[in-house]
């Protein structure tokens, strides 16, 4: 089990990620969207290692099992239906208020990603520490398209990049209740992190690789996948260097 401090820093850094969205100012529309093509690629791959390496075989070993991983994918996909994670689903929707409404929705699953990421430190530190890194890659590309919407809907880059940083701050949040509501119930660990395995299974295969298929470039598909490949082998790599500790 990890110090509280290591899981508020690890959340804290998953926070300051949301000033990745500043990177629509800086870089041409053209180069970042072919960094963003890599990112995404790369996000599902360490989504996917997490889940496969080091998530279910721990999740396994304790009182988690296969009904939670399924309870995972079916929240994930209920928040990503009724909390309108990307977009608007009706077809009349304002720009300003959907900006706003995607910005609450992002809270949320800012809220989540913290206390996935301190179930995961309570288990033990190495899965931890995947934990966070498979968000991590998963929030860069988030958190550009959300600073995007904003600036869409006219709010200035200022105060979209402030939005989206008090936006990132709730992982925090997420972090400490877990923190101090599961420090006496060490039992229900096994549970989160079975639930955090069906929530990263659901993202990679639901919400980014459906993407990635729409590419139809021979090239491009080739990059996508190795890009892909090479998120499970970093996770690969990670589990097994942390395996040795």
């Amino acid at each position: 089990m990890s110090n509280p401090l290591v899981i508020t820093a690890s959340s804290l850094l998953v926070s300051l990620i949301s000033l990745v969205g500043i990177t629509v100012l800086l870089i041409k529309k053209k180069m970042l969207k072919k960094i963003l093509f890599v990112l995404v690629s790369f996000s599902a791959g360490t989504l996917l290692g997490a889940t496969f390496f080091n998530l279910l075989p721990e999740a396994m070993e304790g009182n988690g099992g296969f009904l939670y991983v399924l309870l995972g994918i079916l929240g994930f996909f209920a928040l990503e239906r009724y909390l309108h994670w990307h977009h608007c689903h009706e077809g009349d929707c304002d720009v300003k208020p959907l900006a706003y409404i995607n910005l609450i929705a992002d809270g949320v699953h800012n809220l989540i990603d913290g206390a996935l990421i301190a179930s995961s430190y309570l288990h033990s530190f190495n899965l931890g520490i995947i934990t966070t890194i498979a968000v991590i890659f998963h929030e860069i590309p988030q958190e550009i398209g959300d600073f995007a919407v904003l600036l869409h809907a006219g709010v200035k880059p200022k105060k979209a990049l402030l939005f989206n940083l008090f936006s990132g701050l709730i992982a925090v949040l997420g972090s400490l209740i877990v923190v101090f509501l599961l420090k006496n119930f060490e039992e229900a660990i096994p549970i989160l992190i079975s639930f955090t395995a069906g929530g990263f299974i659901y993202l990679a295969l639901v919400d980014i690789i459906p993407e990635l298929h729409k590419e139809t470039d021979k090239g491009l598909v080739i990059i996508q996948t190795l890009s892909l490949i090479s998120g499970v082998f970093l996770i690969f790599v990670l589990h097994k260097l942390l395996s040795f500790h």
